[in-house]
């Protein structure tokens, strides 16, 4: 019996699922993609936010072998192989997965490439929580190790935590910083929620890690099914699914091919067991091109490290700063030189008639909050002719490559199809609304503009669409029609006696697909009497 059942079941509300919602693996021209489970036959583009093929930070490879230099794998491979410690095990779903890595040896040299600046840092926090060093390799699987990851789940950064998850885990979100991203703070959240579920699955790795890919409450209603039946309880008896099930296997499938890279007929880079990267803890916000004249790291670079920052700045109150060691002493040393002297620059703004503090925060790209803080105003309301003081980047914009705006707007301008629109998003609109009336796909609309189709849509948002053939003309001859928006109504339904998901489908004519996504309910679960839920439905196609 599994003991921590109970504490699993009360812990859920709270402990929720992290990871993305298929593993990515990358395709031959370098774009990240997603792989139908489980026979990987069949891909899609792997939505994110990211900009096309992941970028690794060049200063890490500038004293390392050059490219044509034979050399071993290295000492960090070593060291990661010798503190496995997951169950070996023998299963055709593990071999379906190795024999994937195997016949992309291509995949497996850009993957942990990319990989480098993070992998010791994680292998060192791993090993001091006496974890196995399997785990160190569960990025590949989540995010392939881009820090910039993003998936139609709302799943963010190399450990793929969704919104809820990260926040539980004390990863902050806001508008300058996204802790999902940061490689530091996103581990540590990782590996406290991968401790807490082997905690509950009586000290079962395997369980641990299907539990973070699908949710402790789906893995202990298996484990409690199978028990109600008889039957065996560990994860390759458990009916959970699909994606869940392919999940853990590639975990192991890709350990399998790091400790017999030869054998599988790949070749893993060049990776020393020395740290690269250390933390700096700052009391004030800093403008990160200052911060990369200061260290004298390549402003790309320190986005790739620093991936959790959204701006051009660190946030405003106090935050760490991830710096390769060998550049920390210099930073150290002209930060103490700077004394009590601004790391942010301001620029003066008279208030003219028709300005608001958001208007002015917005076109400067900044809080209300921050110009609040820099001008002493205790609330939002000023005057025409007064004078505020706004924090403004030090560099260009396009100096800024990775920030959020920048890598959103090389996601909004990269050429998807025949012809380019845009829609302006209004009041009860939801991308499945705008997919509709376009004749495209919620997931392909949701990629197009850096989004996951469950992101919240803001009034005003301006939305790209791109079209094809065939919804060139359907969009047109929509025009002269009325439109989805007009047709498509809301309905807050409650619950019957003898009702199903699928009896109210029936009846409204949607699916039931439509119905747990619109809901975010479990369609395993039993509807209750009294439940409310909301409807989207077409007025054109309902009966008398």
């Amino acid at each position: 019996m599994h003991r921590a059942r109970s504490a699993i079941l009360l812990l859920v509300p709270a402990l929720l699922v992290s990871g993305c919602s298929v593993a990515p693996h990358v395709s031959d021209d370098g774009d990240p993609i997603e792989v139908a489970l489980p026979t990987q036959e069949g891909a899609e583009a792997y939505p994110q936010q990211s900009i096309g093929e992941p970028v690794t930070p060049t200063s890490f490879f500038a004293d390392l072998p050059q490219n044509g230099v034979t050399v071993p794998d290295g000492a960090l491979w070593e060291r990661l192989r010798a503190e496995y410690g997951l169950p070996a095990v023998d299963h055709q779903w593990i071999d379906t997965e190795r024999v994937w890595y195997a016949d992309h040896p291509d995949y497996i040299m850009r993957v942990f490439t990319r990989a480098a600046p993070y992998l010791r840092y994680i292998i060192d926090q791993i090993e001091a929580r006496g974890m196995p060093m399997e785990i160190a390799l569960l990025p590949v699987v989540e995010s392939a190790f881009d820090p910039f990851a993003y998936s139609h789940g709302r799943a963010a950064g190399l450990w793929q935590f969704i919104p809820a998850t990260g926040r539980r885990f004390g990863l902050d979100q806001d508008w300058w910083y996204d802790g999902r991203r940061d490689p530091v703070e996103s581990t540590r959240a990782a590996l406290d929620y991968l401790q807490a579920l082997n905690e509950m699955f009586d000290g079962d790795w395997l369980l641990a890690i299907a539990a973070y890919n699908s949710g402790e409450a789906n893995v202990a209603r298996a484990i409690r099914r199978n028990e109600e039946r008889g039957e065996p309880t560990d994860f390759f008896h458990l009916r959970l699914p699909t994606e869940t099930r392919t999940y853990v296997p590639r975990l192991i499938a890709i350990a399998q091919v790091v400790a017999d890279p030869e054998g599988n007929g790949v070749e893993l880079p060049y990776l020393p067991d020395e740290a690269y990267l250390v933390r700096i803890e700052m009391d004030r916000q800093i403008d990160l091109a200052l911060a990369s004249e200061m260290s004298e790291v390549d402003l790309t670079d320190l986005y790739l490290l620093n991936a959790g920052f959204n701006r051009w700045a660190t946030r405003p109150d106090a935050s760490g700063l991830n710096l390769p060691i060998e550049k920390a002493d210099l930073f150290r040393d002209r930060l103490a030189a700077m004394g009590d002297r601004a790391l942010v620059s301001s620029t003066r703004y008279t208030v003219r008639s028709g300005d608001t503090l958001s208007g002015i925060a917005d076109r400067n790209g900044t809080t209300v909050q921050q110009l609040r803080e820099a001008n002493g105003l205790s609330g939002t309301s000023i005057r025409v002719g007064q004078a505020l003081m706004v924090p403004t980047p030090s560099a260009a914009a396009d100096a800024y490559a990775l920030s959020a705006e920048a890598r959103l707007g090389r996601t909004l301008n990269t050429p998807r199809g025949e012809q380019r629109t845009e829609y302006t998003v209004h009041s009860g609109d939801s991308l499945w609304v705008i997919a509709q009336r376009y004749g495209v796909e919620v997931r392909q609309l949701a990629r197009w503009n850096g989004m996951a189709p469950r992101d919240p849509l803001a009034v005003g948002r301006e939305l790209v669409i791109w079209l094809d053939g065939a919804q060139v003309g359907l969009h047109s001859a929509m025009a002269a029609q009325p439109s989805v928006e007009d047709r498509i109504r809301r309905v807050n339904y409650v619950v019957r006696r003898g009702d199903s998901l699928s009896r109210i489908a029936g009846r409204f004519n949607v699916n039931v697909r439509q119905i747990t996504r619109w809901n975010d309910i479990d369609p395993t679960r039993y509807l209750q009497p009294g439940q409310r839920l909301v409807l989207y439905v077409d007025v054109t196609e309902q009966a008398d």
